[in-house]
């Protein structure tokens, strides 16, 4: 079992509306991303890549079914031996879109699926946009890994719930706007800390209507300590990271066997 993973965070702009543009975009950065002297181990994406918040179209534009997205995605996780967190698309299905993640192995299979649970009111996506139901899990060379988009990460209890059920990682692929950049910091910082995991989030960057995008990507471990981060600008990220730490940090604050959920737990939860 393979402990040691590097990343590849891909930083990009997304076309709101024009998913042919964005799979291009995808595509150069992919080909990219692999083309580095040390092959990245798992590369990840940006939220709603595909078409952005073209909301109003989004019926329309969105990838039915995700077929399109899994048989690239699929392709190239086979064809270069890499993990893939696909970021997250707009998914039409018979009953409407989902913001969905799908995530592949090295052999080009579906690893996991997770369509966001909490939609984002003040973009309107509770309009526009079906909820999740479930969390998101998958296993990374082995290890129990989670999955939560953007808004997500407002709410610890989701993140909580996935690093019980043994997440060592948690990514986080995301459409965080400015002015909110030390939101984004300081909460992904507290899931790292908290739930003793490593947070692996991937930002857009760039600007669509009036909503600008700063990007920021980040990898943090499991003392919360920033690993990476990019600034504004398109870019890919790459990080190295040691799987063995979160034994490490969980056996010295043992945190999950301190837990007293009898006594705090809300019985409405």
């Amino acid at each position: 079992m393979k402990t040691e993973l590097r990343l590849a965070l891909l930083q990009m702009n997304i076309e709101a509306g024009n998913p042919e543009a964005n799979f291009g975009k995808l595509k150069e950065m992919l080909e990219e991303a692999v083309s580095q002297d040390v092959k990245p181990d798992v590369i990840v994406f940006p939220e709603m890549w595909n078409t952005g918040y073209a909301l109003t179209e989004i019926k329309t534009i969105a990838d039915r079914e995700g077929e399109r997205t899994k048989a690239m995605l699929s392709a190239f996780a086979k064809a270069h031996h890499v993990h893939i967190i696909g970021g997250s698309i707009a998914e039409g299905k018979a009953e409407g879109v989902y913001n969905t993640i799908y995530a592949f192995d090295r052999d080009g299979n579906v690893a996991g699926n997770y369509s966001k649970i909490h939609l984002f009111r003040l973009m309107d996506e509770e309009k526009y946009l079906m909820a999740g139901d479930k969390p998101g899990t998958l296993t990374v060379e082995g290890e129990q890994a989670g999955m939560m988009i953007c808004y997500d990460i407002r709410f610890p209890e989701l993140a909580r719930k996935l690093a019980l059920q043994g997440a060592k990682l948690l990514f986080v692929p995301a459409e965080w706007p400015h002015p909110r950049l030390h939101h984004w910091r300081t909460l992904l910082t507290a899931r790292a800390i908290e739930n003793q995991m490593f947070v692996i989030a991937c930002n857009r960057m760039g600007k669509s209507g009036d909503t600008s995008f700063f990007g920021h990507s980040m990898v943090l471990d499991p003392w919360g300590e920033t690993i990476a981060e990019a600034g504004e600008e398109e870019t890919i990220l790459f990080a190295d990271i040691d799987l063995s730490l979160v034994d490490t940090v969980r056996n010295k604050i043992p945190v999950f066997e301190d837990r007293r959920p009898s006594i705090y737990a809300d019985p409405i939860i």
